[in-house]
């Protein structure tokens, strides 16, 4: 896990230097075409980094580093698009990229400050986000969101000069809505105590303030380089960075918790199998399941088939006190207190296949 850390901090770093770098593009040059190839390859390489660093994906964070990415591919083409049919397809790649974004960052902070929610959100959003994308898409086939627009060539490179139509507006109350609901999120998991660690909250406020404020900044300021294209790739590491802190947090807390059940035979409180915390302990059990070693996992599988305590002992020709020695590990892996424990929860993961 160390080693996974390093690796998003060296990424951070990289797009901090990058970050700095681009005050001194003010002058207008080609090399904003450049630095545009330069974010889109950065985003390719933290999207990478997420396929090979962690082990159990998300549907979301896929989403979020896919997105940024499209994002960073749409203004590299369009800055070195050299027909107005070119740039406008450009231009929709970056929208769809920046329509996603807000979706998935809304939905990572949701999972990281675990707030319940109906089934039926992820669709609504999903179908607000398809539509609002379809309007910011429909410059060329429609004048709702420009009402006219025009390809010119500014020192090498190329920029689409706009007139807003009556639809625009549509975009700004999709991102400052997504904005207001993250914020709204963040809020409600401090004061209900469902972020344990006030860093974590204010790394999210973060992460949303910067996005907002560079939004803002672009929108009232005229500035030829969207900045929109770092700030994106920071905030993805921002939240990657709190969702490992997060979850080695609970990884620990939990090992404890089953180490301290175990050794003092404290009872465990039951929880039933259909409520949210049974259904939470369940995940974090079928994700430390990898965590198991070669002999742990064969004495849980020993387990999962039945076995008694005499059939594992010979089984795998072990002495009493050996096994005792693994049960230790196991549940503290786990996060479980006993084999009854472990055996409901492996029942559970068994039937949700």
């Amino acid at each position: 896990m160390k080693k996974k850390s390093f690796i998003w901090i060296f990424l951070y770093l990289i797009s901090l230097i990058i970050f700095s770098g681009c005050s001194s593009v003010g002058d207008k040059t080609a090399s904003m075409s450049s630095i545009y190839l330069v974010t889109t390859i950065l985003s390719l390489i933290t999207l990478a980094g997420y396929f090979f660093t962690i082990k159990k994906k998300d549907l979301w964070f896929v989403v979020l580093f896919i997105s940024v990415f499209i994002v960073n591919a749409g203004y590299f083409s369009l800055s070195i698009s050299d027909t107005l049919s070119k740039a406008l397809w450009a231009n929709r790649i970056s929208y769809l990229g920046s329509a996603f974004l807000p979706l998935s960052m809304i939905m990572i902070i949701m999972k990281v400050t675990k707030l319940n929610y109906r089934k039926w959100i992820p669709g609504l959003l999903l179908g607000i986000t398809v539509t609002v994308f379809l309007i910011a898409a429909s410059p060329g086939f429609l004048d709702i969101y420009y009402k006219s627009v025009t390809l010119e060539h500014i020192n090498g490179v190329s920029v689409l000069l706009k007139e807003y139509g009556s639809w625009h507006c549509v975009y700004l109350f999709y991102l400052l809505g997504y904005f207001g609901f993250m914020v709204a999120t963040i809020i409600h998991a401090v004061v209900k105590k469902k972020i344990e660690s006030v860093s974590h909250a204010i790394i999210l406020i973060v992460a949303v303030f910067v996005n907002i404020l560079v939004w803002l900044l672009e929108q009232f300021v005229k500035i030829d380089f969207e900045f929109l294209s770092l700030s994106y790739i920071i905030t993805e590491l921002f939240l990657i960075g709190v969702y490992i802190m997060i979850q080695n947090q609970e990884i620990l807390i939990a090992s404890l918790q089953a180490k301290i059940a175990v050794a003092s035979d404290m009872p465990v409180k039951k929880m039933k199998n259909d409520s949210p915390e049974f259904k939470e302990k369940c995940e974090f059990f079928r994700e430390q399941i990898a965590s198991l070693t070669a002999s742990e996992k064969a004495i849980y599988d020993c387990y999962v088939a039945g076995m008694s305590t005499k059939e594992v002992l010979a089984e795998k020709s072990i002495a009493e006190s050996t096994l005792k020695y693994h049960n230790r590990n196991i549940y503290g892996k786990l996060g479980v207190s006993s084999r009854k424990e472990l055996l409901e929860c492996a029942r559970a993961i068994k039937n949700e296949e």
